[in-house]
């Protein structure tokens, strides 16, 4: 990976330089299904109903601090097609609790131009995320996109994994991370997420990349 950014939080200098305004994390969170998918086929989100249900001031204090979402084409649009059937649980973040702005990648951001609960951009993982960064206004970054989370951590960019534990297996969907040829990368633990622990909730932060794998493809994320 490369060399640790000035400009995160957790590092000393950028506390005490002065010169740019505090900048929120660049977090991943989703939760996984015990053989590894973060959605089933199609996108199904139905199986998160089993999750072990979560305290109401538990989600609040999880959603609070992010302040900008950015997410994949093909997830919105399995949203839009699936919304008759999705409880709030898998049609809202965090349930309905956060209230912020959502960024869709996607080549063709004319076709969400009629939707004002996105913000459609044709940019690459790292400009995305600048942009991110402006208008979350100080707070953090979360990506639930798995494909446009690897393209992150390919250029250095997720300072943290939030991760929770589904008591299903799904035996097909998306996979939280798959590289063709592998990729190793290596996490430390932080510690569990306080009231979270029905579903295994755990935080880590990247230490480093190992092994082979294809670059970064296209950006019409899951």
């Amino acid at each position: 990976m490369a060399p640790h950014r000035p400009d995160r939080p957790d590092d000393p200098a950028a506390a005490t330089a002065g010169t740019q305004a505090p900048q929120g994390r660049v977090t991943w969170g989703f939760t996984a299904s015990l053989d590894g998918f973060i959605a089933g086929p199609a996108h199904d989100m139905a199986w998160l109903e089993a999750c072990p249900p979560m305290d109401g001031e538990v989600v609040a204090r999880l959603a609070e601090p992010v302040g900008v979402i950015i997410s994949g084409r093909r997830g919105y649009d399995a949203a839009v097609a699936q919304a008759a059937e999705r409880s709030e649980l898998t049609s809202e973040a965090y349930g309905g609790a956060w209230d912020g702005v959502e960024i869709v990648l996607t080549h063709r951001p004319e076709e969400l131009a009629g939707d004002p609960s996105v913000t459609a951009l044709d940019v690459d993982v790292a400009e995305a995320i600048r942009r991110a960064h402006e208008l979350a206004d100080g707070k953090d970054v979360q990506i639930i996109s798995a494909d446009i989370a690897r393209q992150a951590l390919e250029l250095d960019l997720v300072d943290e994994l939030q991760i929770f534990s589904a008591p299903v297996m799904l035996g097909d969907g998306t996979r939280a991370f798959s590289v063709p040829g592998g990729r190793r990368i290596d996490w430390e633990l932080v510690g569990p997420i306080p009231g979270a622990e029905a579903g295994f909730g755990r935080l880590y932060r990247p230490r480093g990349t190992a092994g082979s794998g294809a670059e970064a493809e296209g950006r019409e994320a899951g």
